[in-house]
């Protein structure tokens, strides 16, 4: 048969791809056409929602770090003391409490417990962190770790968006199969008696 004596080729071209178009979407069930709508949903989701989620809650998190950073930066100095007891050396790396003393802006002598290296002799110098009230404490944060926690927490934002619009995608095809399944199982009750019914003639 020529293609011209086709019933498929009839029409110029836009005709049979309308055609074809209506016919994809006569046999498009709801369901089908409920699934194509929540996909374009969740990809303007995840193209608009995904980099705004991230980068406003990294913002948040970093002036919210910042802060931090000034407040600490304003409250605590460094010092110079000396140890009132040597440190003990062993083949561990790690820092350990020791007490030290120094004398305070006010002229006014304290004590209290700092981390030094193990081994630092008694009456060695040694730099620490205090308070305004003369509270050994640990260094200030610094703008470094703002600059991370922004990163992080921007990060699992972005990170807990994609999971999100990935459930949302797994469960609403997880309850439309369902709905199909059971669907078909339903019209297979009533069409195949008047299959099986052919063989049995």
């Amino acid at each position: 048969m020529s293609a011209q004596g086709s019933p498929y080729a009839s029409g110029p071209p836009s005709e049979r791809g309308d055609r074809a178009s209506k016919d994809a979407k006569s046999l498009s069930r709801m369901s089908d056409r409920f699934e194509s709508w929540f996909r374009r949903v969740l990809m303007v989701v995840l193209v608009l929602g995904l980099p705004a989620a991230a980068v406003s809650a990294g913002l948040t998190a970093y002036k919210a770090s910042m802060r931090t950073v000034r407040t600490q930066a304003a409250e605590r100095h460094q010092v110079n003391a000396r140890l009132t007891a040597g440190a003990k050396s062993d083949d561990d790396w790690a820092k350990r409490p020791a007490q030290v003393r120094w004398t305070d802006t006010d002229g006014v002598v304290r004590t209290g417990a700092a981390l030094v290296k193990p081994g630092t002799p008694e009456g060695a110098t040694v730099r620490v962190w205090v308070t305004r009230e003369g509270t050994v404490t640990s260094p200030p944060t610094s703008t470094l770790n703002a600059t991370t926690s922004g990163w992080m927490v921007g990060g699992m934002a972005a990170f807990g968006v994609a999971a999100g619009s990935y459930a949302a995608w797994a469960g609403m095809r997880l309850v439309l199969d369902r709905r199909r399944y059971a669907q078909w199982g339903a019209e297979w009750d009533q069409v195949e008696p008047q299959w099986s019914a052919r063989f049995r003639r």
